[in-house]
């Protein structure tokens, strides 16, 4: 059984080579060369020359949160209720052990046979009670004035970064595109021989606010691309291909531009301001934290 399995393998291997050298002859099998696959690994993903989409990146400036979130009346319950807790499983603190030594020697020395000599040598020396502390701790509490967490008087000024505390706040620039101008995040076109995270930061610098900000990384975190109206359109440019990158409001910048064309708009409120499918994208950038 093996010999005729055999042959019947040799025979194609024949074929096979035979097949292949005619091939080789004719001329159609084709050498490849290292430079020659990378130059096709090179060329995969890149942007066509003359494709028409203009470069461009533009900065999502967030000013956090400042105040954290007032909590709903199930919230508090839950606060309170994780606080009882926390109070019956808790040992006595260093504070509250020296409360109970102090009350403990003041005991000693209303007795009748109290010995100065067991205070190991402190029984004549003025001692600041913990109680004393606590008073002492109240009328610094008392001048104490903490910040208002109440910031109606600004809340509706959208050029003021002080705005709504308790919520993410995104910086928007009117900006012209085509022949009208609209609320965009500050973007500028790009350069050759930058990145487009220098793109990014050249466009939040150009801002006449000055701003200060940290950007999370050199990686995009989106795009998005829009065709200009087609009297502006030309051969080499028919759109625009936005690259944006996440960037934190520094603390220390300025907090409010009236005279300048920007805004401090929340989540809710790019509605307002954006066009519906340049809002979708945005939309998925801002977390409401």
């Amino acid at each position: 059984m093996a010999a005729p399995c055999q042959r019947i393998m040799a025979g194609r291997s024949v074929q096979f080579w035979c097949r292949f050298r005619r091939t080789a002859a004719a001329g159609s099998v084709r050498r490849f060369s290292v430079c020659s696959a990378r130059r096709a690994g090179a060329g995969a993903g890149s942007e066509p020359a003359g494709s028409g989409w203009t470069l461009a990146a533009a900065a999502v400036l967030q000013r956090l949160p400042v105040l954290s979130a007032r909590l709903d009346p199930v919230e508090e319950r839950f606060r309170r209720m994780m606080l009882q807790m926390e109070l019956e499983k808790s040992l006595l603190s260093d504070h509250e052990l020296r409360l109970l030594e102090d009350a403990e020697r003041m005991s000693r020395k209303q007795a009748d046979d109290y010995d100065s000599d067991e205070e190991g040598g402190r029984g004549d020396q003025e001692i600041m009670l913990g109680q004393d502390l606590e008073d002492t701790w109240e009328q610094k509490l008392k001048g104490f004035q903490p910040a208002p967490r109440d910031t109606a008087g600004v809340d509706g000024d959208a050029t003021s970064a002080e705005r709504c505390l308790a919520e993410t706040l995104v910086l928007l620039a009117r900006q012209p595109v085509g022949g009208e101008k609209l609320w965009l995040l500050p973007q500028a076109q790009w350069r050759g021989g930058e990145t487009l995270r220098q793109t990014a930061e050249r466009a939040l610098a150009a801002l006449p606010a000055g701003f200060t900000a940290s950007f999370l990384g050199n990686a995009p975190c989106g795009v998005y691309k829009y065709k200009l109206p087609r009297a502006l359109r030309t051969e080499s440019s028919a759109g625009l291909k936005v690259f944006f990158f996440k960037a934190v409001l520094a603390a220390g910048a300025p907090a409010q531009t009236p005279d300048a064309p920007l805004v401090w708009a929340r989540k809710s409120e790019l509605q307002q301001y954006l066009k519906p499918e340049y809002r979708a994208k945005v939309d998925r950038l801002v977390l409401s934290v």
